[in-house]
């Protein structure tokens, strides 16, 4: 999905939590919700829509009959420790879900996010929405894919507690998810899109 990051959706800040999903169950649209501030959100361009729906496909066969579960850009994912109500284009979690007040709405325990790009959110998602997203105790995996060009980011915790950073840039590449220990090819994640000739 895509934050008009500069357009808050209400003249004022200061929402508390309770009315922000109040309002968020009540709209047509999606919003994010940040320390009392609410934004707008876009839905995104046609080859943004066919990266997450590949990337969605596949985790959902190779994930057949395992203990985790993929979802789409539907599911609001909240971080209790910073505030933030948002919803990644794909999330994975792994084990019984875990939701705020077990609403089983407003989840918190993903252990990886998959965001696709666009020019709009680009900076955000990579810096800010990154930082953000490590206050998530069960994150382990973090994965930006460029929805126009081949490019695929991996950002892992590796087996020294830090943060790696991987990227991928060939349609040959096979993305190796540390934490399911799962492959997923490019040509799996760029299928019909203009990013690939030919497949």
């Amino acid at each position: 999905m895509i934050v008009e990051e500069a357009a808050v959706s209400y003249g004022n800040k200061g929402f508390s939590i309770p009315e922000y999903l109040e309002m968020e169950n009540a709209a047509t649209e999606k919003h994010e919700y940040y320390k009392g501030e609410i934004f707008a959100m876009s839905g995104g361009k046609v080859q943004h829509n066919l990266v997450s729906k590949n990337i969605l496909t596949s985790l959902d066969v190779l994930l057949d009959g395992k203990p985790c579960q993929p979802y789409n850009s539907e599911t609001r994912i909240h971080i209790e420790q910073n505030s933030l109500f948002t919803y990644p284009d794909v999330s994975v979690i792994c084990g019984e879900p875990s939701s705020l007040n077990n609403d089983d709405f407003n989840l918190l325990n993903p252990t990886i996010i998959f965001e696709v790009l666009s020019p709009s959110t680009r900076n955000y998602d990579r810096g800010d929405k990154f930082k953000l997203y490590r206050d998530i105790p069960t994150l382990k995996e973090y994965v930006l894919v460029e929805p126009d060009a081949i490019l695929v980011e991996q950002n892992f915790i590796n087996g020294n507690g830090n943060w790696e950073l991987k990227e991928y840039k060939q349609i040959s590449d096979i993305l190796f998810l540390q934490s399911i220990q799962l492959s997923l090819s490019l040509k799996a994640i760029y299928k019909r899109t203009k990013a690939i000739v030919g497949f």
